[in-house]
């Protein structure tokens, strides 16, 4: 008898010894965000109203109904006028643009960036376990990843990973393999460089459905700092909740809604389908589908739950010939979620995630003003909305804060974040004007000094002001 007590002693002590490593196993899993430093291009590259002018006017393929298309696209894009375009395109390159261009581009925002970011932290280039470098329309030999790794004298057992064509998405999929390394191996630390290359992607042609990208995208970048050291937790700002990834590249019309392409002509350019918007609501429903039920408490799944089992217990034929519906959610994630990190993609976009989400003012500022600040900075662009927040003080400890973004193939992507501790004492490039924000009015100068040409009809004898061809 007292063998058998022994043994199922021994077997109780062992059941809990693998519970307890299970959990502790868990706790060396998690991922957190140590620090992220936002790239602010130099003041030089600035796209104001007259060099958006002029850049346009050096577009030899246009005519008047473009330049009518380009006036309304600008005036409704919620873009403001100290968004920063490339160098090659302030030059006045645009047309013809260089390897070098691209390389240069990116090269400014890693190293400025990154040094930043890491001499704040204390934590040296040798310390680095892992680098993910996304940036969609850059390929170039060596890698991104091996010019860091170069520049910053990384180890030589660093695991590089570097990401294109992902498009504006790709800032996620890029913290999804991160998260993934971190559940199998411990105590590493990873930086996520996040960004676009635009000098060589500036589109010179005349198609409507790709010179409207010019119209969008603007120079940015990001970089993150991450870790599953559990010393480091006491330093974290975030840590991650779960992340949610949704991929309709199966379906061709979501899979051709936006592409890299040549248009008729041969000039290369980003191509935007009108059935955009479309695809983009088809993924998003789909992505709050698998998100909800890891995001929402309990009763707010119940109510919903009932609420569903009512209206269909109660539907009638009526109901169901005066179609439509409402576009909202029916679920109030404002009972999971704190804050909203919405895809700058354009003032549309932000509208309908508004809308769907059922979202005030409030919420979709952050968005708003950074679309306004730093235009569609595409991959990065998530982080520049929650250095808004940031900067604004916001984000208090244990607030949760859901990610949104969409890219090219076509996809969804979300995920959640904790806020770890009261943030907004650290200074981003948000802090320099946060004051002035929100300002009485997002609406752009473009109508006022550009205006006229509405009023011109004779489209064959119509020729652009001196102004713009210099």
């Amino acid at each position: 008898m007292e063998f058998l007590s022994l043994l199922y002693g021994a077997m109780a002590l062992y059941f809990c010894f693998l519970i307890w490593k299970l959990f502790d196993q868990r706790r060396d899993q998690e991922c957190y965000v140590l620090d992220y430093q936002l790239y602010k291009p130099s003041d030089e590259r600035k796209l104001g109203t007259e060099r958006c002018g002029k850049i346009i006017g050096r577009n030899k393929h246009l005519g008047l109904n473009e330049y009518k298309f380009l006036l309304k696209a600008i005036v409704n894009s919620g873009i403001g006028e100290e968004t920063y375009a490339p160098r090659n395109v302030i030059e006045g390159r645009e047309a013809n643009p260089t390897l070098d261009d691209g390389v240069t581009e990116m090269e400014e925002f890693f190293h400025g960036s990154i040094e930043k970011l890491l001499e704040r932290s204390g934590i040296s280039p040798s310390q680095i376990d892992v680098l993910v470098v996304n940036v969609s329309m850059f390929a170039v030999v060596p890698s991104l990843t091996s010019r860091i790794i170069n520049h910053y004298k990384m180890r030589e057992d660093i695991k590089a990973y570097n990401l294109t064509g992902m498009g504006c998405s790709a800032s996620l999929i890029s913290l999804d393999i991160i998260r993934n390394i971190f559940k199998s191996q411990k105590n590493k630390c990873a930086l996520l460089v996040t960004s676009e290359s635009l000098s060589p992607n500036w589109y010179n042609g005349k198609d409507r459905s790709m010179i409207l990208a010019n119209c969008l995208f603007r120079t940015g970048g990001c970089v993150i700092l991450l870790t599953n050291k559990r010393s480091l937790k006491q330093r974290a700002m975030f840590k991650l909740k779960c992340l949610v990834r949704t991929h309709h590249g199966a379906k061709e019309d979501s899979y051709s809604c936006c592409n890299q392409k040549e248009d008729e002509q041969g000039k290369l350019g980003f191509y935007l389908a009108k059935n955009l918007p479309k695809a983009a609501t088809r993924a998003f429903v789909e992505n709050l589908r698998v998100l909800s039920p890891k995001v929402l408490p309990t009763r707010e799944l119940l109510r919903f739950m009932i609420v569903s089992l009512i209206k269909k217990l109660s539907q009638t034929s009526s109901l169901k010939s005066s179609g439509g519906g409402s576009s909202k959610s029916p679920l109030n994630f404002k009972t999971g979620v704190e804050h909203f990190c919405l895809h700058t993609g354009g003032k549309a976009v932000i509208d309908g995630i508004g809308k769907s989400l059922d979202l005030c003012e409030y919420d979709l500022e952050p968005a708003r003003m950074t679309l306004h600040r730093f235009g569609n900075t595409s991959a990065s662009s998530l982080w520049y909305v929650l250095g808004y927040m940031e900067a604004k003080k916001r984000l208090k400890k244990g607030d949760r804060v859901l990610m949104i973004s969409f890219g090219a193939g076509f996809k969804c992507n979300s995920c959640l974040w904790e806020v770890m501790k009261d943030l907004g004492d650290h200074t981003n490039v948000w802090s320099y004007c946060i004051d002035d924000y929100p300002p009485e009015s997002l609406a752009n100068p473009f109508m006022e000094t550009f205006g006229w040409i509405n009023n011109v009809e004779d489209a064959t004898n119509f020729k652009l002001p001196d102004l713009f061809l210099k």
